[in-house]
């Protein structure tokens, strides 16, 4: 992860370049428009199932396995072949998300690890921590370099430091940075992309900006498409300020993206009870 200037907090300084407030603001409106719709008030705990829903459909479709929202919803036995497998993993980070909240600002590095074992869903030595020297990683969607073993445990660690210390960074900003690290990092065998996108959720409800998880950003990942998000993951990698605030707001934008979606949801239940 790249930091600006000397500060201790280096979140502070990435909520500084040049555009990301307008960023910011513009998650914080559209989170506000769906948390203050009338439906919300009443049917809040169906808008935050179908936001998890269409977020593991979305997250499963960057890792290669684009199916439809309805196939998604209809399916019961996920064990078939690899995009099944990769659906069902993105389903059960999302049921997983919520349950790790009070431990994520405590000890991250062992979230982290209890997502990759839900996300495998199998008994391998190599699940539920980080890769070690050696290791290959299945990750085909994000080809990239590879940190060394090594540079995997010393990022981890400042990453863990950051979330531990807390940030008065805007919420928006953390969840990009983790997000991206754990891309670039790409920290366990197989996995990765699913964990990074269900960490930027966890970040983004226990930061209070989206607490009902009504605001799934991995909907607005997938809307922008593969391509987008890998160019904009291109700038995380290069480390330097544009690049930074390319990034951030990116996941930005998916983040309104999720909320747009669940402010259509909340609109059509509205119809339906008219």
């Amino acid at each position: 992860m790249s930091t600006t200037g000397g500060t201790a907090d280096p979140l502070v300084a990435l909520g500084a370049l040049p555009g990301v407030a307008d960023s910011v603001e513009s998650v914080r409106k559209a989170v506000d428009r769906v948390y203050g719709h009338r439906i919300m008030r009443r049917r809040s705990n169906v808008i935050t199932s179908e936001a998890a829903l269409r977020g593991a459909r979305g997250s499963a479709a960057l890792s290669g396995a684009d199916w439809a929202l309805e196939e998604v919803r209809r399916r019961t036995d996920f064990r078939g072949d690899d995009e099944a497998r990769t659906v069902g993993a993105a389903l059960r980070l999302t049921a997983e998300a919520g349950q790790l909240l009070s431990v994520w600002r405590q000890s991250p590095l062992r979230v982290l690890a209890r997502l990759h074992l839900v996300a495998a869903a199998d008994e391998s030595d190599q699940v539920g921590r980080p890769r070690q020297r050696g290791e290959a990683v299945d990750e085909p969607m994000i080809e990239r370099p590879l940190p060394d073993a090594g540079e995997v445990s010393g990022r981890l660690d400042g990453l863990a430091e950051l979330i531990i210390a807390g940030s008065s960074a805007p919420a928006l900003v953390t969840a990009a940075v983790v997000h991206g690290e754990l891309l670039a990092l790409r920290p366990f065998v197989s996995h990765n992309g699913l964990v990074a996108r269900v960490a930027q959720r966890i970040v983004l409800i226990g930061s209070g900006l989206d607490p009902k998880s009504v605001c799934p950003a991995e909907v607005g990942h997938a809307e922008l498409g593969r391509a987008a998000y890998l160019t904009a993951f291109d700038g995380y990698l290069s480390g330097t300020p544009e690049g930074m605030a390319a990034w951030i707001a990116h996941c930005g934008r998916a983040a309104e993206l999720g909320a747009r979606e669940s402010t259509a949801v909340c609109e059509a239940l509205q119809r339906g009870a008219a």
